[in-house]
């Protein structure tokens, strides 16, 4: 059961209890506009990641703009989302097991369900699942394009299972997971686009051996919020599954696009607000937001729009701001941190904090969204 969110709707900013996770409301709709516009600009579809936001809200949101559904990559996300309204979930994972696939099985009695394998012991499993309960589940066949994680090799191991996909009587082979998570933090264009048209050379050739086989892909899926035009370039995938786009962390901006610059298709949308606790000395503050309200596995929550001050030490319920002592804020101040992560960050919450007019005088609380998805690890 969530505990009460850190704020009321019609709250003003300043009001608003910490630390909280605040959505600035202006910035996220822009994400979802440019994102919408894109896909829908290259004629391919937009399947987002709900393992980011965990929310309903969020993603009936990304489907009125123009996605086909989500992804999630847990059973549990997939069951919190359809009963949130979701009619179409791919589990762009492995499930492993009769007890997760039977509820993977029957939740395909109420919405579209799609899952990944990469061995003939998934297709038994899933056969057998989608059996018990007299359902059909989409499949598709995951080839690993470089991530080193799950995935078949690409080629002909890849066919055999699909083929045994289109023999099964209540599975139905829907084609390719394609996915590299680890290209989505390469730093510069170039590292990331050759490690797509790497993972390129092995989707085509699946693809090329499954069509031998008689088999055709309707979905070649992956490409995340680091890659996701270098796919669409490709002509290959036709199915993008970006995440963090709505939020946009702090590790996304440090990639660098062609120019050298920033990576800015997206705006920042996401932060923990932090309220300043103590200042023991003029270039030195404390604030209320440490390991318990921000993920640290991909860097520190960074101070926004604060140049020359700079968060660090963080511990279980404190994190350290240091900088020049005009620049630090005093006790009773509060600062937006991007988070490092947002993934895990949002994982740490129980509350979206939905401020319209953020960066104004005029900012307050518009609404209150539950992260409905919070620890649905199974």
């Amino acid at each position: 059961m969530p505990l009460p969110p850190p704020a009321q709707v019609g709250q003003s900013f300043s009001e608003i209890d910490t630390p909280a996770l605040v959505l600035d409301l202006d910035a996220f709709e822009r994400n979802l506009v440019t994102m919408a516009a894109y896909t829908q600009g290259h004629g391919v579809r937009l399947r987002p990641h709900a393992k980011t936001h965990k929310s309903p809200e969020i993603a009936l949101r990304q489907i009125a703009h123009g996605a086909v559904g989500q992804c999630v990559q847990k059973v549990s996300e997939a069951e919190i989302l359809v009963a949130g309204g979701v009619h179409d979930v791919l589990v762009s994972n492995e499930v492993a097991g009769a007890a997760k696939l039977d509820r993977l099985a029957q939740l395909a009695r109420q919405a579209r369900i799609s899952v990944c394998v990469d061995h003939l012991d998934g297709v038994r499993e899933a056969t057998e699942a989608a059996a018990r309960h007299d359902v059909v589940l989409d499949i598709l066949v995951e080839i690993d394009v470089g991530g080193r994680r799950c995935g078949v090799a690409p080629g002909e191991a890849a066919v055999r299972i699909a083929e045994a996909v289109a023999r099964s009587n209540t599975l139905r082979f829907g084609g390719l997971q394609a996915y590299h998570g680890t290209a989505q933090h390469m730093r510069s264009i170039d590292e990331r686009s050759e490690a797509i048209e790497r993972a390129g050379v092995s989707v085509r050739n699946t693809v090329e051996r499954l069509t031998q086989a008689g088999l055709s892909c309707a979905t070649i899926g992956g490409a995340g919020t680091g890659t996701y035009e270098i796919e669409t370039g490709s002509g290959l995938w036709n199915e993008i599954q970006a995440g963090s786009y709505v939020f946009m962390d702090a590790d996304y901006a440090r990639n660098r696009q062609a120019n050298g610059e920033p990576f800015r298709n997206f705006e920042h949308a996401l932060f923990v607000l932090a309220g300043v606790m103590s200042k023991p000395v003029p270039d030195r503050a404390v604030v209320d937001a440490g390991h318990k309200a921000a993920a640290i596995d991909s860097g520190l929550p960074v101070p926004f729009r604060r140049e020359g001050l700079v968060y660090s030490k963080p511990s279980d319920e404190h994190g350290v701001l240091t900088g020049d002592p005009i620049a630090v804020p005093h006790r009773g101040d509060r600062i937006l941190l991007v988070p490092g992560h947002c993934d895990p960050t949002v994982n740490l919450h129980d509350w979206y904090v939905c401020v319209r007019g953020l960066h104004t005088a005029d900012a307050h609380v518009e609404a209150l969204w539950p992260i409905a998805a919070r620890g649905a690890l199974t």
